[in-house]
């Protein structure tokens, strides 16, 4: 079975869990943005968490099967249609040879997946299926998909053996609020932040703007202002400059003190750009699903916080796969 791509959307790629184990050579992890929907929506039709699904950004595709296939759409709202007419979001749908499957407009959110039953079935690039388009490797031949591909879809699992829930219920899916409060732990250079720096950072408000993809999320507020001090050599003139490290994934980057940058999976792993802080990886999920122009406060927490956070997810997590009775 494959499903053939009749309108790819604005960038619809391949995604699972990520490839981990790169970083420190250059090669982001990448995967879902979202994963906690990418994995519900692999839940609802059978597969395990790992198998890769579609990623759909703000205008989704449209695809006929070429065989029955058995699908979910989760994430961001949006109107799914099949042959025109309109399904539910977060349910198990049953396709036939030939249908057609199409998206009205996003409704809150950036992103939303197409799960399918036995998965996207791409090669695996170090371990992963998942596409990092600016190194051209992973997904399908590396890049966001285009009108006429043929994507393949892997064998059922389990024989085929279906989780009793059909829908996910309400208390487990994720909300696409307005306004966030994004938790971080401060470090790495926070200390070179002024106290005037340091209390816009964390007192007021930022709004993520339209430059946002999945290497980072930028966004404007007040600004901070850093200590000024005698640069090192090679760390460039501006107070916001180092010479050099390793970022952690969900970062706090703010070039020249104006805009602060949240990197996220496919983004670079070092630069010249001090860290004054770092996403809980419990909120980076959030962080995904925010749309440009969402109010957005930064909370500082501690690392015990951070991993409680970490705990309480999965828990919910484990709760969302009990509740339809399916196997991780």
């Amino acid at each position: 079975m494959a499903f053939e791509i009749v309108n790819p959307g604005l960038a619809t790629t391949v995604q699972d869990q990520g490839r981990t184990g790169h970083y420190n050579v250059g090669i982001p992890q990448s995967g879902s943005m979202d994963q906690y929907s990418a994995e519900l929506g692999n839940a609802l039709v059978g597969n395990t968490a790992r198998e890769a699904v579609l990623e759909c950004t703000y205008l989704g595709p449209v695809l006929t099967t070429g065989g029955d296939a058995i699908i979910a759409v989760t994430g961001a709202p949006v109107e799914v249609k099949v042959n025109g007419e309109a399904r539910p979001q977060w349910s198990r749908l049953l396709l036939k040879a030939g249908d057609q499957l199409s998206f009205g407009v996003i409704q809150g959110g950036t992103r939303y997946y197409i799960a399918v039953q036995g998965g996207i079935d791409v090669p695996k690039v170090l371990g992963s299926r998942s596409t990092y388009s600016l190194g051209g490797i992973g997904g399908f031949k590396g890049r966001k998909l285009e009108a006429g591909d043929v994507v393949p879809v892997g064998a059922p699992l389990n024989d085929g053996k279906l989780p009793h829930g059909e829908s996910l219920p309400e208390e487990f899916r994720p909300d696409y609020a307005k306004e966030q409060e994004v938790r971080i732990v401060l470090g790495l250079y926070d200390h070179r932040l002024t106290d005037e720096g340091r209390g816009n950072l964390l007192n007021e408000e930022w709004k993520v703007t339209p430059v946002a993809d999945r290497m980072g999320l930028r966004y404007s507020g007040p600004g901070v202002t850093w200590k000024e001090r005698k640069q090192p050599f090679g760390a460039g003139s501006d107070p916001s400059n180092i010479v050099d490290a390793g970022y952690a994934v969900g970062s706090i980057q703010i070039p020249g003190g104006t805009q602060p940058i949240i990197l996220h999976r496919d983004a670079v792993s070092g630069g010249g750009y001090a860290m004054v802080g770092t996403v809980i990886s419990a909120d980076m999920d959030l962080v995904a699903r925010a749309a440009p122009g969402t109010a957005t406060r930064f909370v500082a927490v501690g690392l015990d916080d951070a991993l409680e956070a970490r705990r309480e997810l999965a828990e919910r997590r484990n709760k969302a796969w009990a509740a339809l009775g399916a196997s991780r």
